[in-house]
C-alpha cells in the first residue's frame, strides 16, 4: 500500500472487508475495486465494512488471510462489529511450500556503521550498563539500598528534568555562609549537567532488576529465571553484574552461573557473586555490594563507542496498544526496516506467538530449514491448547481498547501484528530465553503481554527495540533502549513525551511504507550510536517482568 490518502482502503487484493481511514457516515458514496455502493450505517475511522453481503458462516478476510467468519448476515457497507462475526483463522501444518524472497534496496545504508561498545565475544552494544540483580525477591529490600546509594551520588537520577543539590548547600552553611549567601548558592543541576559530571561517563546506567521470583512456585521457574537473567548479563548492551543471592533459595548461584555458561563458553565480562547467608552481617553485606558495584562501573567506563557495521544490530520488533491503523502503517514500516536489516546482515526478531494467529502458514513457508518449520508449528500448537485448556484461547487476545479501535477478533489484531517481520525468510525459530546467534528474521516465543515481551527480547540478545503502539503506552526495558512508533499522528501530537517516530504519515499519504521504513532505520542508528535517546530511556521507563510460562495472551 502506497498512499491512503483516500478515505477508506483495501489492505489486500483479496480482501473482503475495507478499512475506513476517516469516519464515514452513513450514505457515503464507496468507489473501490470496480465496485460503487453506499455505506449502510456510520463507520467509525479504522473500523471495517463489507465489501459484499455475507451469509452466516461466510469467511471474512483481510490481510490476504482468515480472519473471521460471519455470525449473522451482514449487508454490503454494513460496520463489521463483534456482533456479527467471530474470531477464525486457517489451518496450519508444518509442510511447506516454496517461498521466494525479494531483497529490498540498501544502497543508502550499504557503508553505515553506527558507534557501539564492542566485547570479547564480538557483539557490539549500543549501550554500556553495569546491571545489579537479585536472585530472589528476597533481596529486593537490598537491591533498594544499593540503589539509593550509588544512583543519585553517581549522577544517574536522571528520570527528572532537574536535581536539587541539597549537599551542597550543607557544605555552604558549614563553611560560614550566611543567609544571603545561601540564597545566593546554585543548588539545581539540569538533567544535562549532571549527565556531563558523571564520574564515570562512558557508562550509561545502573539497572536493578527487581523481580518476585527465584523461590516458591516450581523449580522450572527458577531454571528459567536463571537462563532469563543469564541473557541479560550476556546482552552485548551490559558491561557486568553484581548479583545478590540470599543463599537457600531455588535459584541457586550455580545455576545463574550454568546458564550463562550455556550462552557463552568463553564468558569473560565481570560478575560479582555475593550471597548474604554467607556474609552474615547484613550491613556487611550491602557495603560490599556496593563497593563491588563501584569497582565494576570503573572498569566498565575504560570501554568506550567504536564503529561497528550494522549487522551488529539485533533488533527487536514488539507492538502494544494496536490499533486499527497499526497494520498499514508503523508494523509494515517496521517490517520494511527489518527487511533492510536483513538485507544488511542484521538480526531482526519477532516475537508475540499469541499475536501469529492465523499467519502461522506464511511463517512456515518462510523458514529456511524445515527443523525451524516443525519447531515453530509444535510451539503454536502447544500454547493454543494450553490456552484452550485454561478455559481461553487466542481469540480471547484483543483487549478493549484494541476492540475499540477495530481489532475485533484476534487473527485480524494478529495479521496486522506480524506485519512488523516484513516479508524476509525465517531463519531461526527460538523458545523463551534462547539466545539469537543467526544473521537475519529469528521468530522468539513470548507472549503477547507487552512487558514479558519485551522482557525476553532482551534476554535473548536484543541491544535495540522498535515498539509500535495506536493506543500509547509507556513501556519501556531496563537494557534495550525502546524506540515508540505510532500508528497515526493524532497519538503522536497526543503522547509526544513518550513517543520518538511518527508512522501517521503512512495514513496521510506523505509518506510510503518504504520511505517511512528507511526513516525508522535512520532513527535506529542514531539512537544506537548514543547520539540521540529513546524516549522511554529519558522517562527512566525501565520494566522487567519475567514470563513464568502460565498463559498469558
Amino acid at each position: 500500500m502506497a498512499k491512503t490518502a483516500q478515505p477508506y482502503s483495501q489492505i489486500d487484493t483479496r480482501d473482503n472487508i475495507i478499512v475506513a481511514i476517516q469516519n464515514l457516515p452513513k450514505n457515503t458514496l464507496v468507489h473501490i475495486v470496480g465496485k460503487e455502493f453506499s455505506l449502510v450505517e456510520d463507520i467509525k475511522q479504522k473500523h471495517k465494512f463489507a465489501l459484499h453481503d455475507f451469509k452466516v458462516g461466510d469467511e471474512i478476510v483481510m490481510y490476504g488471510v482468515l480472519v473471521g467468519k460471519a455470525i449473522q448476515p451482514i449487508e454490503r457497507g454494513a460496520a463489521i462489529t463483534t456482533e456479527n462475526i467471530e474470531h477464525a483463522s486457517a489451518e496450519f501444518n508444518p509442510e511447506q511450500s516454496k517461498y521466494e524472497w525479494t531483497q529490498p534496496d540498501v544502497s543508502k545504508f550499504k557503508d553505515r556503521t553506527f558507534n557501539g561498545y564492542h566485547r570479547a565475544d564480538g557483539s557490539v552494544g549500543t549501550r554500556n550498563y553495569w546491571l545489579v540483580i537479585p536472585l530472589v525477591f528476597c533481596e529486593n529490600r537490598n537491591i533498594d539500598v544499593v540503589r539509593d546509594a550509588l544512583m543519585e551520588a553517581l549522577g544517574y537520577q536522571t528520570n527528572k528534568d532537574y536535581s536539587v543539590d541539597t549537599p551542597k548547600l550543607i557544605e555552604a552553611y558549614k563553611s560560614g555562609a550566611t543567609a544571603e549567601d545561601l540564597m545566593e548558592t546554585s543548588i539545581v543541576h539540569t538533567r544535562e549537567e549532571i549527565v556531563k559530571n558523571r564520574l564515570f561517563p562512558n557508562v550509561d546506567g545502573i539497572k536493578f532488576l527487581k523481580h518476585d521470583g527465584g523461590c516458591g512456585g516450581i523449580r522450572q521457574d527458577s531454571e528459567t529465571l536463571c537462563r532469563l537473567l543469564a541473557g541479560y548479563i550476556t546482552n552485548s548492551n551490559v558491561a557486568g553484574a553484581t548479583i545478590l543471592s540470599l543463599g537457600c533459595q531455588n535459584a541457586q548461584m550455580e545455576m545463574l552461573q550454568k546458564a550463562i555458561s550455556e550462552k557463552d563458553s568463553d564468558f569473560q565480562k565481570p560478575v560479582y557473586y555475593l550471597e548474604q547467608q554467607q556474609i552474615g552481617n547484613e550491613r556487611k553485606f550491602i557495603e560490599t555490594a556496593v563497593k563491588k558495584t563501584f569497582i565494576g562501573l570503573a572498569g566498565a567506563d575504560k570501554i568506550t563507542r567504536k564503529p561497528a557495521a550494522l549487522d551488529k544490530l539485533i533488533l527487536g520488533l514488539e507492538c502494544g496498544g494496536s490499533d486499527g491503523f497499526s497494520g498499514i502503517s508503523c508494523n509494515p514500516a517496521l517490517g520494511y526496516a527489518s527487511d533492510l536489516l536483513t538485507t544488511l546482515g542484521g538480526s531482526p526478531v519477532l516475537s508475540e506467538f499469541p499475536e501469529l494467529n492465523g499467519v502461522e502458514q506464511e511463517l512456515i513457508n518462510r523458514c529456511r530449514e524445515k527443523e525451524d518449520a516443525e519447531k515453530f508449528a509444535h510451539i503454536m500448537k502447544r500454547y493454543a491448547q494450553r490456552a484452550e485448556d485454561v478455559g481461553s484461547g487466542f481469540k480471547n487476545n484483543p483487549s478493549p481498547g484494541n476492540i475499540k479501535d477495530g481489532l475485533i477478533t484476534d487473527a485480524i489484531k494478529s495479521a496486522g501484528a506480524a506485519k512488523k517481520g516484513g516479508t524476509s525468510p525465517v531463519v531461526s525459530v527460538l523458545d523463551y530465553t534462547e539466545k539469537v546467534t543467526k544473521p537475519g528474521l529469528n521468530l522468539l516465543c513470548t507472549p503477547g503481554n507487552d512487558v514479558e515481551s519485551t522482557t525476553g527480547l532482551a534476554g535473548s540478545g536484543c541491544n535495540m527495540i522498535v515498539f509500535t503502539t495506536g493506543l500509547g503506552t509507556p513501556t519501556g526495558n531496563p537494557v534495550a533502549p525502546v524506540l515508540k512508533m505510532s500508528s497515526n499522528t493524532t497519538l503522536f501530537k497526543r503522547m509526544n513525551d513518550i513517543i520518538d517516530i511518527n508512522a501517521g504519515t503512512v495514513i496521510t499519504g506523505e509518506d510510503t511504507i518504504s520511505s517511512m521504513g528507511e526513516k525508522i532505520l535512520e532513527e535506529i542508528i542514531l539512537v544506537a550510536s548514543g547520539e540521540k535517546e529513546a524516549k522511554a530511556v529519558l522517562q527512566n521507563q525501565n520494566d522487567f517482568i519475567p514470563w513464568k510460562r502460565g498463559i498469558s495472551l
